[in-house]
């Protein structure tokens, strides 16, 4: 496996501030790894929620984790500010997987990068269903450009 590489700020489309806060660190002074599924979460819900196309208490379909990974460069700790960068690496008919980044203020490089892939399901019967077209339309402007 290779091991993947900072990359910069520009690779991402939206950015999500994320100060960091006192209980992020752990014993060894910096945000523990844990921390960072959070911050993703975090980032792609508000990006999702902010325009229309995530109703997290009464909307119909839902999106479900179902694989996440992340690695990490250089550490962050309390009380640093950081933004999480999203984009939309792979769209597909129920399923979504976002690339995320960990930015310290000031800084262009990556310090953590990771991934998580989304299975939008019925709410009720949890059952993979199509990404509705709000849903989808939101998503399409945080591909890249190549990937449209």
């Amino acid at each position: 496996m290779t091991r993947p590489t900072p990359e910069p700020r520009a690779a991402y489309p939206y950015h999500h501030p994320m100060p960091t806060r006192w209980a992020d660190n752990d014993v060894y002074g910096h945000v523990n790894n844990v921390t960072y599924y959070a911050y993703f979460d975090t980032a792609v819900n508000a990006s999702l929620a902010s325009q229309g196309a995530l109703d997290v208490q009464a909307g119909a379909v839902i999106g479900l984790v179902v694989e996440t990974g992340c690695a990490f460069f250089a550490p962050a700790a309390f009380p640093d500010l950081l933004s999480v960068g999203v984009r939309v690496a792979h769209l597909g008919r129920s399923s979504v997987r976002y690339e995320l980044a960990v930015f310290r203020e000031g800084e262009e490089r990556a310090c953590a990068q990771g991934h998580f892939v989304h299975v939008y399901v019925d709410r009720g019967t949890r059952r993979p269903v199509p990404l509705p077209d709000a849903l989808r339309t939101v998503l399409e402007v945080l591909r890249p450009a190549a990937g449209r």
